[in-house]
């Protein structure tokens, strides 16, 4: 009796906690690091700057002002690889309800206009061409707004029994459409309502488990029951440290204002909750000198973030355990202008310039782990992965160099997740070290490796 009841004090003792995992589709997630989102509807025709509360309200007067002369979304898709995206996404439809497909159900599509004598479907075009450069295509659905029927925060406009029914319409509509999509293109990484799809037991359509149905391995983003990810708080590219992939719940869904507190748990997570809810950070990538556009808009060719900008923004959102989504804009010929894709390919090529060939790199399951450099040089940034399949466990660390024979401390944290970098000032030395603080288990490191970047 005794010795079983050791055995079984030791067996407790070796036991991990608990501790919350993503599933295999939010790995892609965290593996893909970053992705694009392109936005196109008709008001990218109609030659004036986009004003989003007008957009929502007065639909387009003529929709056949949908002319892409030029339209080549193997350009799009190139430009987003040039960059490090592994995953792009298309909005099928936005704020005026126009379908960029051939719709059964939804009339106001590209069925109804001339160009391409009413047989395009840029979501096709698009899903190919991800497939033939090898990133994964998602579809964003924007339901919570449509011009066209006079939906307004996902409700019909009216009373009584009349707006009942158009209510009950709406929904059964956004659910065909859902299966559209959902059945016609193979499989996607995922699937994006703009602004929620809010509650089915309420204005919201029921289109959960239709994704659960016909793409059982696709990201769902989301409503007020599940959320695959979360919004990161702000539309800056960045997220706020420590960011962690754990959430008090299971949806991010906010329909309504976000008070203080609800910020502040969308920007850092909670390393105590109970759901795998990583972050997101999204910009768009015409988003300098005050301006912030999601759509082609004319003048805008000067407010493309510098090269600066959008590395720090990797650094500080792919570098902070989120994913990082860059808004692209094609423009009414069907191109991304030239200026975007040369800045895109730019922004790919100084992160491989940095990132790709590390001065030394390690991995283990413990506390500490050192590289060796073998002779003294700078060194500038540091990555550290955890195997997060295991979930999240470290809490707190700190990397130390070994300077003059003497350990120096460079840089200190608490969140790894994916992926963590870290950057701090120049030191000349031939160590660097690792070590772990505080963790919730054993840390399962699968990266931990020293860079010397210098200025371009």
């Amino acid at each position: 009796m005794l010795t079983f009841l050791v055995f079984c004090s030791l067996n407790s003792f070796s036991q991990e906690p608990d501790i919350p995992t993503p599933k295999s589709h939010q790995l892609k997630w965290h593996e893909a690091e970053m992705g694009a989102v392109f936005h196109y509807d008709l008001h990218v025709f109609d030659g004036t700057r986009y004003v989003q509360s007008n957009n929502r309200i007065n639909p387009i007067q003529d929709y056949n002002i949908f002319n892409p002369t030029e339209l080549n979304t193997d350009q799009w898709v190139q430009a987003a690889k040039a960059a490090g995206c592994k995953f792009a996404v298309l909005t099928a439809t936005h704020e005026t309800g126009f379908g960029l497909w051939q719709s059964d159900v939804n009339p106001y599509c590209l069925k109804a206009v001339k160009w391409r004598d009413g047989k395009g479907d840029i979501v096709q075009d698009f899903v190919t061409s991800c497939r033939k450069y090898g990133l994964q295509p998602g579809i964003y659905l924007g339901i919570r707004w449509n011009s066209f029927l006079g939906i307004h925060d996902f409700k019909t406009e009216g009373k009584g029994e009349f707006a009942r029914n158009r209510q009950t319409w709406y929904k059964h509509l956004c659910e065909k459409m859902v299966t559209e999509i959902c059945t016609r293109y193979g499989d996607l990484f995922m699937i994006w309502f703009d602004g929620g799809a809010d509650d089915p037991l309420g204005n919201g359509p029921d289109v959960e488990p239709i994704v659960n149905k016909y793409q059982p391995d696709c990201l769902f983003y989301h409503n007020a029951n599940r959320a695959d990810f979360r919004w990161g708080g702000t539309e800056t590219g960045t997220v706020k440290y420590p960011c962690w992939s754990t959430f008090p719940y299971p949806s991010s869904n906010h329909k309504h204002k976000l008070n203080t507190e609800q910020r502040e748990q969308l920007r850092h997570g909670d390393k105590n909750g109970k759901y795998w809810v990583p972050a997101m950070a999204d910009a768009p990538l015409r988003g300098a000198n005050d301006r912030h556009e999601w759509f082609w808009e004319p003048d805008d060719e000067n407010n493309i973030f510098s090269l600066d900008a959008l590395v720090e923004k990797y650094e500080k959102s792919v570098g902070r355990n989120a994913t990082l989504i860059l808004g692209l804009t094609p423009d009414p010929t069907g191109l991304i202008p030239a200026g975007d894709a040369q800045r895109l390919k730019e922004m790919g090529d100084e992160i491989k310039r940095r990132f790709s060939s590390p001065i030394a790199q390690t991995s283990g399951q413990k506390k500490s782990l050192t590289l060796n450099f073998g002779k003294k040089q700078p060194v500038n940034y540091c990555i550290i992965q955890e195997n997060i399949k295991n979930g999240e466990r470290i809490r707190k660390y700190k990397i130390e160099a070994k300077v003059n024979g003497k350990w120096q401390t460079v840089c200190s944290g608490e969140s790894v997740g994916f992926k963590r970098i870290e950057k701090f000032e120049p030191v000349e030395t031939t160590t660097l070290r690792l070590t772990v603080s505080e963790s919730i288990a054993l840390p399962q490191i699968n990266n931990f490796s020293a860079y010397s970047v210098s200025k371009p």
